[in-house]
């Protein structure tokens, strides 16, 4: 587990210092009189990313998630399917998040309580995706192996989504 805090601590820190550096940002506060506004990724530079940080928690989780071989052969398989599904979850996600930031100003209550709607059902759509995948996990390793992949899941989940929402800051009407 201190495998897991070091390597999810690493993670953050990387991502903070890529979104600071995407936006041409310096953690340091800025001088007075400056306009200079962040410049949103490419959606080509966004899905890297995003690939990216698959690939690093499908490592994280290896080293974890200590899996005999046999465990390991059928556990892999359900992961890769349940990730297939979280990410067309999350594509939705992201879209709702960039076009909120890029548009928000404009927008009528309406528009703003569409998205909140919008978000609201991602989340219940990603418990749902998670309560779908228990008992599969269960069935091909042990419950605390399961319960365990689930946490460091979830953990690594919410860093992603950390790291998308700083990709899109906060704005104001």
């Amino acid at each position: 587990m201190k495998n897991l805090f070091l390597l999810c601590f690493a993670l953050a820190l990387a991502l903070t210092t890529a979104t600071l550096t995407a936006f041409g940002q310096n953690p340091q506060p800025a001088s007075a009189g400056s306009t200079a506004s962040p410049m949103p990724l490419s959606e080509g530079e966004i899905k890297l990313l995003r690939s990216d940080l698959r690939s690093e928690k499908k490592k994280l989780i290896a080293l974890n998630v200590v899996l005999s071989v046999d465990e390991a052969t059928k556990f892999w398989p359900v992961y890769d399917q349940y990730v297939g599904e979280m990410t067309k979850l999350h594509d939705g996600f992201y879209a709702t998040v960039k076009d909120y930031s890029e548009n928000n100003k404009t927008w009528t209550d309406a528009q703003a309580a569409a998205m909140l709607n919008k978000w609201v059902t991602f989340q219940l759509e990603e418990a749902k995706l998670r309560q779908k995948y228990i008992p599969l996990v269960e069935k091909v390793i042990p419950a605390s192996k399961a319960a365990l992949f689930f946490q460091i899941d979830r953990r690594l989940y919410l860093l992603l989504d950390l790291q998308v929402s700083t990709l899109h800051p906060l704005t104001t009407q």
